[in-house]
């Protein structure tokens, strides 16, 4: 098969080369930096938008290793001697042009899906159903656009059958160019609703736009029931030319004809009819928008004479993750977070699926103003009012103009309807306590920025806290970064909510100071970071099975330890025919915790080597490398690992980061720097080697408030089980922290203590769940409320370590998520 080359690029009309003459074989088309995998064979698109421009990102980039770029405005060439820039007033038209091309070194069937709504489930179904007897390449997951068509073509492949792609358009103009990338031989409209309405005048301006991608196809699927979609397409000389039209729907006149649908309880049975045949099968759903994507994928497969193949798979319809979160709020309420859209399918959609949940609580919404209706507003408003009276949701929390103007269609509904001008004028009237024992969904359109609803929905108040100064995590980062040479590169472990210290802080202030790599423990985790705004490169050590498909979602790069894992991923990115993913390799050189030993290494280039990974990086755990004691032991730790890095290496044939030292490691073990290094509670202050350590300054400090004062008599017992009794009268203070906060049990009964006015007191009696009581001795004049220190830069969380026979990572860790973090800045 040809491959495209850097020659190539410079022939597209409209582009004129600058810069070094390369003729490499391109590999990659990149539109975020974030996503280098192999920076040789890579071409980057400069892609500007409203709020980015990817000009930005070009010296980055070379620095990297990328040599090809497509850009809009030429940089200071002689920055970049060994760089080919190719000039263009249009970097996503060069890009759809070099897709375009790459779509006819292929004579495979190739299906186009538009429509409103349920173009990715009907993709990933159809994906389900036919790649038993059929190699398929597909759109990855939500890839439409502009620029995600063009992607998905460039997966083709030799070793593929067919292709489906999903389109996406949002305003006039845009489906002729993706018809030129797609050129598709089969085509499938789902549905048409109020999506993307605000960038056409009409519905069948719209649905004219959509067909036109279809205007070359031999197949045509679509459902006879949508009535403006079918008059269309039989007044259309262009779409009844030549073309094989197949209608499906309840319409007798219908090619497919869906005679009969029988519900049960988590099931549907649907009877259809076509042709001289009859089939029955059931499918695991009941809702209607199930129903007719199922119809859809049916008359595709009987438009391929593959029906016989797929009736049996039907029952195993996979349930797709939405975008819908589920998660607990206040005063035993449940929270459903919705806040991508809101659009009438959308709203309608996620409504429905409020309706099903928790039998036994009441149902409440939260709307903003449905957006992209551009006819009829009183009637959407009138039939959404007796939608939400018929599946029971009594009570309407709604925001914005246009929801108040229609506010009496959901009173004559007997829907308690409360209306606000703006979501600060809503977060100012309501109170978590309003939603007790309810189900409430929040959905609203990203202008109205309803995170901010779920957020005090969500809100825990604690007067024991946890404050961590930012200025100190970057001078402690520097120092170390000072001890590095400059082309190391720094990994910073935010895993375990950072230490306790907060993952988004952290990451957030890491990400402006340079850092080039992030790692978590788990997917959520990362998943966190990706929603709060981080872009860096996040390294995840523990991802599970049931997290994979997050990983692609959010960019995520996964450890991976063992040949089962590995395999357990391949398995995952090729039933989502995803190719080229980023991973990082795990050696065992001594930990035996996690990771591959030798053998397992070399049965992994066997197994993979011609596999969708692309190894990032390959690391190891250094068991003891802050005790001189056991260098020996890491020196050896150090020889098995480069000894195995240097097989990987060699095998694979491209660059690979390799890293090995920890905190302690980087000013113990210099040799052992690598090209990365992995720097953990060092950010935060605290040491991790034994002898001369760097000169830290402790960041974080654990603080808490003094709930009571009593003065008790000698012979008296305080605390549970009545572990002490005084030999004297004596003051005590009960201070709001306890094992729950994170305030070891361990530390009770006088073997810990706390500052209290710069002065240290001890426990004195068990630590209780949310409180500890400590002996105050004769001190009369410290007040209720009076702030106390657990540890910090004054009462060092390696002393509350040591006196609870523990390590400063386990106190870090161990502080409670209810512990509020409170971030300062000097």
């Amino acid at each position: 098969m040809k491959k495209c080359s850097a020659h190539d690029i410079a022939t597209i009309q409209g582009v004129k080369r600058s810069g070094a003459v390369n003729n490499q074989v391109i590999r990659h088309l990149l539109i975020d930096s974030r996503k280098l995998l192999t920076a040789a064979d890579s071409l980057f698109f400069a892609i500007k938008t409203h709020s980015n421009d990817g000009h930005l990102y070009i010296e980055e980039l070379y620095a990297k290793g990328v040599r090809l770029f497509v850009v809009s405005e030429l940089p200071e060439i002689n920055h970049y001697p060994d760089a080919t820039f190719f000039l263009t007033d249009d970097v996503v038209g060069v890009l759809q042009s070099i897709a375009a091309s790459h779509r006819q070194l292929f004579t495979f069937p190739v299906i186009a899906i538009t429509g409103s709504n349920g173009k990715t489930i009907v993709k990933e179904w159809l994906y389900h159903l036919l790649q038993p007897v059929v190699e398929i390449t597909r759109s990855p997951r939500s890839f439409n656009s502009q620029l995600g068509v063009p992607l998905s073509i460039w997966q083709f492949g030799s070793q593929h059958q067919m292709a489906i792609i999903e389109a996406g358009i949002s305003k006039k103009g845009e489906m002729s160019k993706l018809f030129n990338v797609i050129h598709p031989t089969i085509g499938l409209i789902t549905n048409l609703g109020a999506a993307h309405a605000e960038g056409f005048t009409t519905e069948e301006e719209k649905l004219q736009e959509k067909l036109i991608l279809f205007k070359e196809v031999e197949t045509l699927v679509y459902c006879k029931d949508h009535l403006l979609i079918s008059k269309y397409i039989g007044k259309s000389d262009v779409l009844k030319s030549g073309k094989r039209l197949i209608s499906w729907g309840m319409d007798p006149t219908s090619d497919i004809v869906l005679k009969k649908v029988q519900q049960f309880p988590h099931s549907t049975m649907l009877q259809i009819e076509y042709g001289r045949k009859s089939v029955e099968f059931e499918i695991p759903f009941v809702d209607r928008i199930a129903i007719e994507n199922t119809m859809h994928c049916f008359a595709l497969a009987v438009a391929l004479d593959l029906d016989e193949n797929v009736v049996d798979r039907m029952k195993t319809l996979p349930s797709l993750s939405m975008r819908l979160e589920m998660k607990e709020g206040q005063h035993h309420s449940i929270l459903i977070n919705d806040s991508y859209n809101a659009d009438l399918t959308g709203v309608m959609s996620a409504l429905e699926f409020l309706s099903e949940q928790n039998p036994g609580l009441a149902k409440t919404a939260v709307l903003s103003d449905i957006s992209g209706i551009s006819s009829q507003p009183e009637k959407v408003y009138a039939e959404l009012a007796g939608f939400m009276k018929a599946k029971k949701i009594n009570s309407l929390y709604a925001v914005g103009p246009v929801f108040e103007k229609y506010a009496s269609y959901f009173r004559e509904e007997k829907i308690q309807f409360t209306s606000f001008a703006s979501t600060d004028a809503l977060i100012a009237h309501i109170h978590p306590i309003f939603f007790k024992e309810r189900t409430v969904l929040i959905k609203g359109a990203r202008n109205f920025q309803f995170e901010r609803v779920s957020q005090l929905l969500e809100r825990k108040i604690h007067k024991t806290r946890l404050e961590v100064n930012l200025s100190i995590v970057q001078q402690n980062f520097k120092l170390h970064q000072s001890l590095l040479k400059p082309s190391t590169k720094i990994m910073a472990m935010v895993k375990a909510f950072s230490y306790g210290a907060g993952s988004y802080e952290i990451a957030n202030l890491l990400q402006q100071n340079g850092v080039d790599y992030i790692a978590v423990a788990y997917v959520d985790e990362g998943v966190e970071l990706r929603k709060a705004g981080i872009h860096l490169p996040i390294m995840i050590m523990n991802a599970e099975t049931d997290g994979f498909a997050s990983l692609v979602e959010y960019d995520l790069e996964p450890e991976v330890f063992s040949l089962e894992h590995a395999r357990c991923l391949d398995a995952f990115l090729n039933s989502e025919g995803i190719q080229h993913f980023p991973i990082h390799l795990k050696i065992d050189s001594g930990m035996h915790r996690l990771g591959l030993d030798e053998d397992q290494v070399n049965q992994y280039l066997i197994e993979f080597k011609s596999s969708r990974f692309i190894i990032q990086s390959v690391f190891t755990h250094l068991v003891a490398s802050g005790d001189p004691r056991n260098d020996d032991f890491t020196a050896n730790q150090l020889n098995i690992f480069e000894k195995l890095a240097s097989t990987i290496q060699s095998v694979v044939g491209y660059p690979i980061n390799r890293h090995a030292s920890n905190t302690a490691a980087i000013h113990r073990h210099p040799q052992a720097s690598y090209e990365m290094v992995r720097l953990g509670i060092g950010l935060y202050g605290v040491s991790a080697a034994a002898g001369k350590s760097l000169p830290l300054k402790e960041a974080v400090e654990l603080k808490t408030t003094i709930a009571q004062i009593r003065r008790v008599k000698k012979r008296e017992s305080v605390g549970y089980g009545r572990a002490y009794l005084l030999q004297k009268d004596t003051t005590i203070a009960t201070i709001r922290i306890g094992y729950a906060d994170g305030f070891p049990r361990s530390l009770g009964n006088g073997r810990g203590s706390v500052l209290v006015r710069g002065q240290a007191y001890p426990t004195i009696g068990n630590v209780c769940m949310d409180m500890t009581m400590i002996d105050l001795g004769d001190n009369d004049q410290i007040q209720v409320d009076e702030d106390v220190l657990v540890f910090g830069r004054e009462h060092s969380i390696a002393a509350i370590a040591q006196q609870a026979g523990s390590i400063p990572y386990e106190i870090m860790t161990g502080i409670s998520a209810r512990v509020p973090r409170i971030y300062l800045s000097e």
